[in-house]
């Protein structure tokens, strides 16, 4: 049997083998993303999901088609979401085996859509391809709109994670090319692409050269637009990366804060003396030094520890400021996520950013779920993205973990920063595929926004990315370790700064409309004959 006629066999499996068959190439699907990058299967995968949706009997039957395609897309996407239930395995021992199926079920309906959708217009001739990458990148959109927690489920809208486009941020310089039309068009409009490119080979030998002849144009745009990072100016910082390594039983669990506290101080003294040498190296003389902890870093109550405060600058000395990540708590009790900027002559709180974005059922939860999960009291969400300015130092946003994954909505429109920071504990996804696909939300914020971006994690991977997703330096997973790094300028708002998730959305919704409006008319022709 040659390969045409299996891949024919395939797209006409019924019953439990076509089960087995949608959540297997989902599955599949899924090793596109990183870390290991492997875009060419979704040049079997995809193509046969559209043929087995448009060999479907009815749109129940699609719908199927595109839910259990979902479903193994997702669960194995989501596979490092065990690392998170093992550290508390004595309560949540159960969930273990079904956790990442469990989101699969939800995050699924969204790829059943596109199924469904796709088969009631049943388009013919060229408009499948966009009118179905219109389709899944529309459907794929919606899960970051975030409902309230109270009277929804919040995995279901507020989890944007590993969007197809993702799949192009492979390290190093291809990847670097690759990733820069996200400058125009963002993640969601990579994703749109990316299943023009790969649903070609349908059309065979045409589809073919279609395919060769879009990877061309798309790696000559990203050549052309890699340039030198911009130059830093005189307030653009210099960032000691502090990763302290803590166990997140250790956290948790605060068995010994002093201790925590003593090698966040010992790595602090260690980076401001690196970074004091890198200032020397500068070309711009006396360059702002700051330094930046990880999220919920500090092993205590910051707003009332003033002589932690105070020791810790102290130790400090050359820093322009202090950035640390702390559990805090307002005047009416409500506890929030914080990045909190400490003073660099008494350890003062300048400034205090709390999160907005929340982790669905690792920080807050739905009122209907009958056991408690989130560990600790649920959290309070801040009031969303903003600009912090500092005395000598240019703009930053800052961002708490999780929130880094909102493409276009990390940054204050009418404030823009200069730099982002992104603070996160990623201790809780383990050494998996967890942490890596986050960093890769990292960078592609950096290309859509085109503004440096420093990432500071509790066990790895803190990183910094000048404005082009060009990684200056790193601290990998598991190492305790201060690194350095002189943060470049940033560049001019990109077409992606202005327009936002418009873009993709437009693309998506012109795709469709022009889908609807082709199928339609092919219909009164029929009609006609």
């Amino acid at each position: 049997m040659n390969a045409r006629n299996f891949f024919d066999k395939l797209v006409h499996i019924t019953g439990f083998k076509a089960f087995l068959l949608l959540i297997a190439i989902g599955g599949l699907s899924s090793l596109a993303f990183p870390p290991t990058y492997c875009l060419v299967l979704l040049l079997f995968t995809f193509p046969l999901l559209l043929l087995r949706i448009e060999q479907a009997k009815s749109w129940k039957s699609a719908f199927a088609q595109g839910y259990w395609f979902g479903f193994g897309l997702h669960t194995i996407g989501l596979s490092w979401l065990i690392n998170a239930i093992l550290i508390r395995a004595q309560d949540f021992w159960w969930l273990v085996p079904i956790v990442s199926p469990l989101c699969a079920i939800l995050l699924a309906f969204w790829t059943g859509t596109v199924g469904a959708i796709y088969y009631w217009l049943r388009p013919r001739g060229w408009i499948r391809i966009p009118l179905f990458a219109g389709l899944w990148t529309l459907c794929d959109m919606s899960r970051s709109i975030l409902l309230p927690p109270t009277w929804w489920n919040p995995i279901l809208t507020g989890f944007p994670w590993n969007p197809l486009g993702s799949a192009w941020e492979i390290p190093g310089k291809v990847g670097n090319i690759l990733i820069q039309p996200a400058a125009w068009v963002g993640v969601d409009g990579l994703t749109f692409l990316t299943i023009i490119l790969v649903l070609m080979p349908i059309y065979g030998r045409k589809g073919w050269f279609a395919l060769v002849g879009g990877l061309v144009c798309w790696f000559g745009f990203g050549s052309f637009r890699l340039s030198p990072a911009p130059a830093a100016q005189q307030d653009t910082p210099i960032v000691a990366l502090i990763q302290g390594n803590i166990e997140e039983d250790d956290k948790i669990n605060n068995t010994d804060p002093r201790r925590i506290f003593q090698n966040y101080l010992f790595l602090t003294a260690q980076g401001m003396q690196e970074a004091l040498q890198l200032q020397k190296q500068q070309k711009i003389p006396n360059r702002p030094i700051i330094f930046a902890w990880p999220e919920s870093s500090f092993p205590g109550d910051i707003a009332f520890d003033v002589m932690a405060r105070s020791i810790l600058m102290q130790n400090a000395k050359g820093a322009a400021a202090g950035i640390l990540g702390a559990i805090t708590r307002n005047d009416q009790g409500q506890i929030h996520n914080s990045l909190v900027v400490l003073n660099p002559e008494d350890g003062a709180i300048i400034s205090e950013y709390d999160k907005a974005k929340l982790v669905p059922f690792g920080e807050s939860q739905p009122w209907y779920i009958p056991f408690h999960i989130v560990p600790g009291s649920p959290l309070t969400p801040g009031k969303g993205v903003e600009t912090i300015q500092l005395s000598g130092v240019s703009s930053f946003g800052p961002l708490i973990c999780y929130e880094v994954i909102f493409s276009g909505q990390v940054v204050d429109s009418k404030n823009k920063p200069k730099w982002l920071l992104n603070l996160t504990n990623d201790a809780w996804y383990g050494n998996s595929a967890g942490p890596r696909q986050h960093l890769a939300a990292v960078r592609l914020r950096a290309v859509e926004e085109g503004l440096p971006i420093v990432r500071v994690a509790n066990t790895g991977i803190s990183a910094v990315f000048d404005p082009y997703g060009r990684e200056l330096s790193r601290i990998g997973w598991d190492i305790r370790a201060a690194k350095v790094a002189a943060l470049s300028g940033s560049l001019p708002w990109t077409v992606f700064s202005y327009g936002g998730r418009w873009i993709p959305l437009f693309m998506s919704l012109i795709s469709i409309l022009f889908g609807i409006v082709f199928c339609i008319g092919q219909r009164n022709k029929k009609d006609n004959l």
